[in-house]
C-alpha cells in the first residue's frame, strides 16, 4: 500500500509536543505550561465531559458468557448460521423472551445493555488473509442486521464484536466491536485499538487494529476516533477488546466513558475488570466466552476461568458475576443518572506524566500493516521480530 504524503504530519506535531515538554520544564508553576493534546478531543475538562440526555434513571445490564463456535468454511453458510441462530437465542434467554414463551417476558425485568464477548458469531481460528476475508462481516450485512433486528424488538442496545470489512480498506479485515441499538441501527464501530505482541509463539494476529494502520486512520478518521465512545441515551459506553491495558481504559474514562465492555474472547478474566473499574472509577463489563466443546482445533477450555464474566461498580464491587465456566447470563442494574451526576473523574497529575509518556519510545512503534498486509499468522510474526529487532 502507497504512503501518503501527509504522514509527516504526526511527526511534527510528535515534535511540537516535545517543544512542550521543554517548556512545561522551564515553567512548571504555571498552568498553561502543561503540553496541549497533539489535535483537540473530546475529553474531560475539570471533570466534565460530553454526554447526551439519559432516557431512564437506571439501566439494566446483562453480560453473556456464550461458547466459542468457529465458522467452518468448509461448510460457511450452515455454520454461520447455526452460530447467528445461536446468538440470537441468547439475546433472547437475556431478555428473558425466549421462543419457547411467545417471545414474551413472562420472567424478570428488559434489559437495557446487553455485552457479548469478542467473537460471539465468527468464533476464533487461525485463518490466513484470504479465509479471513471470507468469514468477515459487511457493515452493516446480514449477520449484523440480524442482531440490530433483536435490538430494534427489545429496544435495547447490544454490543459484540466481529472480524469485519470496510469498503476504505481493502483485503484488511478489522478486529471491531459493533454496537446496535433500539433503532435497529449501528450506533458505533469500534476499531480495536491494538494487538497484543509476543503472546503467540512464531505467530502473531493479522487483523487490523488502529496501532496497525494509526498514520493513515488518522488523517481518515481524526485522532477523536483512536479511542472512540458512544454516547447514548443509556450512558456513554466504550467496547475493546484489547486486554491487559490499563493506560487505555484510563484515557477511555478521560473520554468521558462510563460502561467500559472488556470482551477478550479466550482472555477475558474478573481481576481486570475489577481493576479497570476501581482505577477508572467507572461501570465495567467483563465478558469473555464459556467452555467450548468442539470448537475446531482447541482444547474445550479456550481461556475460560469460573467467574469470568463480571459486571463491577466504580469501586470495584462485583454487582454480579457467573457462577462456573458454562454458558451463563449475569445481570445487574446501573443507576447510571446518579452516577453522572456524582462521577468524580479520574485525576491525574499531566505535567508530572507528560514528559515521560512523551519520550518515552516503544520498542514496537505503528504503521505496522501499512508497507505490507502479512498473509497468515506466520507472517504476522516475522513483521514483529523484524519491527523489534529480535532474531
Amino acid at each position: 500500500m502507497k504512503k501518503s504524503s501527509k504522514l509527516d504530519r504526526r511527526q511534527l506535531l510528535t515534535g511540537a509536543a516535545a517543544v512542550g515538554v521543554a517548556a512545561a520544564a522551564a515553567a512548571p508553576d504555571k498552568a498553561s505550561a502543561v503540553t496541549p493534546a497533539v489535535t483537540p478531543v473530546g475529553v474531560s475538562k475539570r471533570g466534565s465531559y460530553e454526554t447526551v440526555a439519559l432516557r431512564q434513571e437506571t439501566i439494566n445490564v446483562a453480560a453473556i458468557q456464550s461458547r466459542l463456535m468457529s465458522i467452518d468454511l468448509r461448510d460457511k453458510a450452515k455454520t454461520t448460521k447455526r452460530n447467528l441462530d445461536r446468538v440470537l437465542r441468547l439475546v433472547d434467554l437475556a431478555q428473558n423472551s425466549p421462543e419457547e414463551w411467545n417471545y414474551e417476558r413472562r420472567w424478570g425485568s428488559k434489559v437495557d445493555l446487553i455485552c457479548m464477548h469478542e467473537f460471539p458469531v465468527q468464533g476464533f481460528q487461525p485463518w490466513n488473509r484470504k479465509e479471513l476475508n471470507q468469514i468477515a462481516f459487511e457493515l452493516p450485512g446480514p449477520e449484523v442486521n440480524a442482531i440490530a433486528e433483536r435490538a430494534k424488538r427489545y429496544g435495547c442496545y447490544i454490543s459484540f464484536g466481529c472480524y469485519a470489512k470496510e469498503k476504505d480498506w481493502p483485503d484488511h479485515v478489522i478486529n471491531m466491536s459493533v454496537i446496535v441499538g433500539p433503532e435497529g441501527n449501528i450506533v458505533s464501530k469500534q476499531w480495536k485499538a491494538r494487538n497484543i505482541l509476543g503472546m503467540f509463539g512464531d505467530g502473531a494476529l493479522i487483523g487490523t487494529t488502529i496501532y496497525d494502520v494509526l498514520d493513515r486512520y488518522v488523517e481518515m478518521y481524526g485522532w477523536e476516533a483512536t479511542m472512540p465512545v458512544a454516547r447514548t441515551d443509556i450512558g456513554n459506553i466504550a467496547v475493546t477488546a484489547v486486554g491487559n491495558e490499563p493506560l487505555l481504559y484510563t484515557c477511555l474514562g478521560l473520554k468521558g466513558a462510563e460502561i467500559l465492555v472488556l470482551s477478550v474472547t479466550g482472555g477475558s478474566n474478573a481481576e481486570s475488570a475489577i481493576n479497570a473499574a476501581r482505577q477508572g472509577r467507572l461501570y465495567t463489563v467483563g465478558v469473555g466466552n464459556s467452555v467450548s466443546p468442539d470448537n475446531i482445533g482447541f482444547a474445550e477450555g479456550s481461556g475460560t476461568r469460573d467467574e469470568g464474566t463480571v459486571i463491577v461498580d466504580p469501586r470495584g464491587t462485583v454487582l454480579g458475576k457467573t457462577e462456573n465456566h458454562h454458558e451463563e447470563i449475569v445481570r445487574a442494574q446501573i443507576p447510571i443518572s446518579s452516577y453522572r451526576k456524582t462521577r468524580r473523574v479520574q485525576e491525574l497529575p499531566m505535567a508530572l506524566f507528560l514528559p515521560v509518556l512523551q519520550q518515552y519510545q516503544p520498542v514496537f512503534g505503528p504503521n505496522a500493516f501499512l508497507d505490507k498486509l502479512p498473509a497468515n499468522y506466520q507472517e504476522a510474526g516475522e513483521i514483529v521480530r523484524k519491527r523489534m529487532a529480535m532474531k
